[in-house]
């Protein structure tokens, strides 16, 4: 229950607090020297005119002073402030409710009466403080005590508003209402046919970038090709296991075919081999297909091993490995197959097409390359450039991940071209080619490369699917301005000047030049091929010992060598 206070007060008469209970309280008002007397101008008088300014008139009528709680402003009139407040209850306890000075129900008492006092509130004839507390507010903004009860205090809604004036027209508009109709904007029509022209010419050139970007996509044309080798690997050839010996030369070396390369390769039936039109390039264990040979060799001065049917002639140390356990070197651990066309079959400029599925296991290394027939710049690498049409690794790609921009296991194809004027001085233009679910092992794959004097191409499948792509090669825009060669650089021992071996040849050399095809199944490496420290790589590419330190993991690496292991072609 609320009160307001109003009007004026004798300044000698006490003024009851209208409280609930039976038992008033009564304070006294300031000493005679304040004025008691009201302005006539004012409404009220301000809370500080009072001991205790809670028995103001609700809410705040000083000015400039905001209603806690509220949120009302700070800034209104003295007329504006009696618009919207809150009708105020007098001050509150949690103790104070409907029924004080009655009966408690929760604790039954025998006529029993108490009334109580807002804790807050000195008696009235020794006033503790002058300070002014705000009452309790019962406003829906703002909860009460957590003590306070709901029904003591029932929430005040605001007093409403009238409602603003719509602005919604009250019907539509006639042609009358909207005179500038009457007369017919050129301006507009013309604006609409320029943007539809706009629009037709968008989708004119659409088109005619994708009809030129097609046609005129470099690519060659059967009718610009001619047929040099095609060979289904039906079985019946001269060669060994059936090869067709007028295509194919066997590679029968323990050299490493300068990578550090840890098989040797043989002609044998388990490492070469024609099945059902298709040829095999399987690897093996020497410790199975040689159970003779100890390639860790024994004490003392160790053992040796000469390779049958050695096809090296320029490095006959390439047909014999020996063992030592003082000096670290192994026999070769591994066995597969190598096979060329060189002095049989070359190209400069074409297509070449190998249809073929990849092999699964650990530091398998199948790769297609193509080698200069009679290197016209030096025969030593990489002057006379290598082209790769196909790299990968046997490893899983679940357990052999790559750096990005490095490939990774089955599930990645490389391409490539190596040129450059010193060994130690050659740059690399390379491309990879991915799948996220599947791996090149797990299915056929057609791999082809496009070659041209003015551009080559490299893809998978497809030529949406392009692995590697260089055009535009002309005069100043060559491989050796690509390769961007330094004028010196270190040889050996020695520093010395940098020359371009490709001065007087076309722009697209070393690559000007017929090239036989090579393909093979290495395994392992120093070459960098397989990168340190990933996929628990069991040797350094560095180490002295690095064959020996992979032959000793054989039964970790060889367990990933499944039914999968053979590259098909």
């Amino acid at each position: 229950m609320s009160r307001r206070v109003s009007g004026r007060h004798s300044p000698r008469q006490p003024t009851p607090l209208a409280a609930d209970s039976d038992s008033p309280i009564y304070i006294r008002q300031r000493p005679s020297s304040m004025s008691t007397t009201t302005p006539p101008t004012t409404l009220r008088r301000p809370p500080s005119s009072f001991f205790f300014p809670f028995q103001a008139h609700p809410g705040n009528p000083d000015p400039g002073f905001s209603i806690p709680g509220t949120m009302l402003s700070r800034r209104r009139s003295s007329v504006s402030s009696t618009d919207y407040y809150y009708d105020l209850s007098r001050p509150y306890a949690p103790f104070m409710a409907e029924g004080a000075g009655k009966p408690s129900p929760s604790l039954p008492r025998s006529s029993s009466t108490h009334s109580f006092r807002a804790p807050f509130l000195s008696p009235a004839s020794r006033p503790s403080s002058s300070l002014w507390s705000p009452p309790t507010y019962s406003t829906s903004q703002h909860n009460l005590s957590p003590t306070t009860s709901q029904l003591a205090l029932p929430l005040q809604a605001l007093k409403s508003r009238t409602p603003l004036p719509s602005t919604r027209l009250p019907q539509k508009l006639s042609p009358s209402d909207k005179p500038w109709l009457s007369t017919p904007d050129s301006g507009a029509r013309l604006s609409w046919w320029i943007t539809f022209a706009c629009m037709i010419l968008g989708l004119i050139g659409a088109g005619a970038l994708c009809y030129f970007g097609t046609t005129e996509a470099p690519k060659l044309l059967p009718s610009q090709l001619c047929l040099v080798m095609d060979d289904s690997f039906s079985g019946t050839g001269n060669g060994p296991q059936g090869l067709d010996d007028t295509n194919w030369t066997p590679e029968v070396s323990l050299s490493g075919f300068g990578n550090g390369e840890f098989q040797m390769t043989t002609t044998s039936s388990n490492n070469l081999n024609i099945n059902s039109n298709t040829l095999l390039l399987t690897p093996t264990l020497t410790t199975n297909d040689l159970s003779s040979v100890n390639i860790f060799g024994s004490s003392g001065n160790g053992s040796s091993y000469t390779l049958p049917g050695c096809t090296e002639t320029s490095n006959k140390t390439a047909c014999t490995a020996r063992a030592n356990p003082s000096l670290g070197t192994v026999i070769n651990p591994a066995l597969s197959a190598r096979i060329n066309t060189k002095g049989k079959k070359q190209i400069k400029y074409g297509r070449v097409e190998v249809r073929a599925q990849l092999p699964q296991g650990d530091w398998l290394w199948p790769s297609i390359t193509l080698l200069p027939s009679s290197p016209a710049y030096s025969p030593a690498f990489p002057a006379s450039g290598l082209i790769t049409l196909l790299s990968s690794r046997g490893n899983s790609p679940s357990t052999y991940i790559l750096p990005r921009g490095q490939g990774g296991g089955s599930n990645y194809v490389l391409s490539s071209l190596a040129y450059g004027p010193l060994p130690s001085l050659y740059f690399q233009i390379f491309g990879w080619f991915g799948m996220k679910r599947k791996s090149f092992a797990q299915g056929w794959h057609t791999y082809v490369m496009e070659w041209d004097e003015k551009w080559m191409r490299f893809y998978v499948d497809s030529r949406l699917d392009a692995v590697l792509e260089l055009t535009k090669l002309r005069s100043g825009h060559g491989f050796w301005e690509k390769g961007g060669f330094p004028q010196t650089a270190q040889n050996g021992s020695s520093q010395v000047v940098v020359t371009n071996p490709y001065a007087n040849s076309s722009p697209n050399a070393p690559f000007d030049q017929p090239f036989y095809l090579t393909i093979s199944l290495a395994i392992g490496g120093t070459s960098g091929w397989f990168p340190d420290y990933i996929g628990e790589k069991p040797w350094f590419d560095g180490s002295l010992t690095a064959m020996r330190d992979f032959a000793k993991s054989q039964d970790t690496w060889s367990q990933t060598w499944s039914d999968d292991k053979s590259f098909r072609m």
